[in-house]
């Protein structure tokens, strides 16, 4: 995939292209069926698959205070992206000039000079151009005066609770993983959700109570789920494991920072300070306890790891 950080960065040959336009917040499974709608439309006409999204959401800029998370880092977007085999991807970035362009001026540049579009994808309710001023009619009016034709996005849906299904969307992802079902989070990204970071130096309680852990920085890329313990795979330098992760502030200690992330990785003793890892959430066992004495806890420990070796198909632990 070619990445374009701003339309000055996109060659003046590039071209003509499909374009299908969003912020693709996590890369969901409705963008990747959009995704994939855009690539059979671009192999059928030969034009190159083209995404353009933006390096924030747009609340972020016009009303901070409304601004929803981001569930993954601009980094991990555009991995997710490049998995998908999109031709292209433009991260653009919404800053103050470029929430004042008008809607001609939207088309014009991006569309028309950059990207040579000739087919545009968008969802019913996408709006571009200076507060929000340009309307899907607006943009079809547009696409008839400079050469490409507008198609209009169907939403897609996934399994909710019961027997009910929900439009997959950000907002229902972050929901989801605010209350730990990271497994029913999985079914509607259409893979599992993951945070990336540092590993750092802790209070190493986990060492002492036999369970070493990994302690990820708090400045990590990805929306961290609700509080609690899950099954997670850890993966560093290419190579996964499976993994027992705390999410929380651990109770039973006093002064632990809150939203920690620790990952005890199972059956391997890895030098890993300083290393940059992922955890991706497969399923939650468990809320946070304050255990009255360690020997409590210790014992909860064994028993979560016990769970989550069943979750991932691990074997038993060797005695």
């Amino acid at each position: 995939m070619r990445f374009f950080h701003s339309l000055a960065s996109v060659p003046r040959d590039f071209g003509p292209s499909a374009v299908a336009i969003g912020k693709f917040d996590g890369v969901h499974a409705g963008h990747r069926s959009v995704i994939a709608e855009l690539e059979s439309v671009a192999h059928r006409d030969g034009l190159a698959a083209t995404i353009v999204t933006f390096d924030r959401h747009p609340l972020g800029l016009l009303r901070p205070e409304a601004c929803p998370p981001p569930l993954i880092s601009n980094a991990q977007k555009v991995e997710r992206l490049a998995e998908t085999g999109v031709d292209a991807t433009v991260m653009l970035e919404f800053d103050r000039p470029f929430s004042e362009q008008t809607p001609e001026q939207f088309v014009r540049r991006i569309l028309v000079d950059a990207l040579h579009a000739r087919v545009v994808m968008v969802g019913s309710d996408f709006r571009f151009g200076v507060r929000g001023s340009g309307t899907v009619g607006i943009l079809a009016e547009l696409g008839r005066t400079h050469g490409f034709t507008v198609r209009l996005i169907d939403d897609v849906v996934a399994p909710a609770e019961g027997a009910s299904t929900r439009r997959a969307s950000s907002t229902w992802i972050r929901e989801l993983l605010a209350a730990g079902r990271v497994a029913e989070a999985a079914r509607v990204l259409g893979h599992e959700h993951a945070v990336r970071g540092v590993v750092v130096r802790g209070a190493q309680r986990g060492r002492a109570l036999g369970y070493p852990t990994a302690n990820l920085s708090p400045g990590m890329e990805g929306l961290i789920p609700g509080d609690g313990v899950y099954a997670a795979w850890f993966t560093v330098d290419g190579r996964r494991y499976g993994a027992a992760v705390s999410v929380g502030n651990n109770p039973t200690f006093d002064g632990v920072p809150e939203k920690q992330v620790e990952a005890h990785v199972l059956d391997e003793t890895i030098e890993l300070y300083g290393k940059t890892v992922e955890v991706a959430f497969v399923d939650y066992i468990r809320g946070q306890v304050k255990y009255s004495t360690v020997e409590a806890l210790i014992e909860q420990i064994a028993a979560d790891e016990r769970t989550v070796r069943g979750i991932l198909g691990y074997p038993d632990k060797a005695v």
